[in-house]
């Protein structure tokens, strides 16, 4: 893996997409998935909510980030970085995303440095009830979102964009409940840590 520095449910899967990549056999009756293999079959599944695909795919290939619509397949959840940064208590890249690989339980989840700011890919019925402030669901009136390729997984000088927590597979989202848990236990930390610092400044 590169060395990374600072950083500066109810939708089922799609059984007829066919992957890039098949699975590889380790040993009788066990096929194992290859990285490749999981990045194509998340990319051709997010391509889904391109409005164009081809223009999509085409994106993804000169930019490194695309357009896709939030109401069709997947909405998102917009998540200041402080937030995420407060929970896992460090701006290492390595440890920020293997501690939101656990706590998000493999939820996808990419951040972009021009909003600073992580988006969480969660189902469609998210939202129907989520109301956490300080964050920001995308979702309904044909909201887009630039959506880096699931190659990108470290910053690339093509886009400000890159996969924190890729994608494990087609439709292989965010549970809700668990994002709505981390960023409450987030928000009670920078509380926390806001008091200790105004006691200090008293």
């Amino acid at each position: 893996m590169p060395d990374r520095t600072q950083l500066d449910s109810d939708v089922r899967p799609v059984d007829s997409i066919a992957l890039t990549y098949g699975p590889v056999k380790t040993e009788p009756g066990v096929l194992v998935h290859s990285r490749r293999s999981r990045e194509a079959g998340a990319e051709t599944w997010l391509i889904l909510a391109a409005p164009d695909t081809t223009e999509a795919r085409r994106e993804w290939a000169e930019y490194g980030v695309a357009l896709l619509r939030c109401d069709l397949t997947f909405t998102a959840v917009r998540i200041p970085a402080d937030i995420f940064l407060a929970a896992a208590g460090t701006t290492n890249r390595d440890e920020v995303a293997d501690y939101l690989s656990d706590a998000l339980d493999g939820g996808p989840c990419f951040f972009d440095g021009n909003s600073r700011s992580f988006y969480v890919l969660t189902p469609l019925s998210t939202g129907r009830w989520w109301d956490v402030p300080d964050t920001e669901l995308l979702s309904g009136g044909g909201r887009f979102l630039g959506v880096p390729a699931t190659t990108i997984t470290e910053p690339d000088p093509r886009c400000a964009a890159y996969w924190v927590v890729p994608m494990g597979g087609p439709a292989a989202l965010c549970d809700p409940g668990i994002l709505r848990w981390l960023v409450q236990r987030s928000r009670i930390r920078l509380s926390e840590a806001a008091r200790l610092e105004a006691g200090e400044d008293a």
